[in-house]
């Protein structure tokens, strides 16, 4: 359908420019957007297995955990990197060139209500988007996550 294309290359367009103006500004500019974070979610792509990155705002952003929306701007169909975290969500975050393992999952029904006020506060276009769309829009918690040594790591540390 060509209104999907243009959504999905208008999204990958704003990811270029985004990154551009980070590169430009060496880091400085490009890290907040209003009151939102700025955070590049690193995924494992679902069906390829290659390392996928894409720029994305925090709405919500603790120190022990960082809200994400897969909203899509509306979209009738959830992003990209949403199927690519549900596969594996053992992912990565950066922020100010800093990156840290996370792992993230969908809030509940119950957490997602506690934390969509919060959510629409920091940016009331999000409330637009769910009116638009027929999907329920996942909210994305990720917490920080030490990913496990592999079995033979201890072993070998231990000889």
């Amino acid at each position: 359908m060509l209104s999907h294309r243009v959504t999905d290359l208008s999204m990958r367009a704003m990811n270029g420019v985004h990154r551009a103006l980070l590169a430009v500004s060496g880091g400085r500019i490009g890290w907040k957007i209003g009151p939102m974070a700025v955070v590049e979610l690193h995924t494992i792509g679902r069906t390829s297995g290659v390392r996928r990155s894409t720029m994305l705002t925090a709405p919500i952003h603790e120190a022990d955990r960082v809200v994400l929306v897969a909203s899509k701007g509306g979209d009738d169909r959830n992003p990209f990197w949403y199927a690519n975290l549900l596969a594996h969500p053992d992912v990565e975050l950066t922020e100010h060139r800093v990156t840290r393992p996370m792992r993230a999952r969908t809030a509940g029904a119950a957490e997602k209500a506690a934390l969509w006020p919060g959510i629409v506060r920091a940016y009331p276009g999000y409330a637009g988007y769910q009116r638009r769309t027929k999907r329920d829009i996942p909210v994305v918690i990720c917490e920080p996550h030490t990913p496990e040594s592999t079995p033979g790591a201890a072993q070998n540390d231990a000889g």
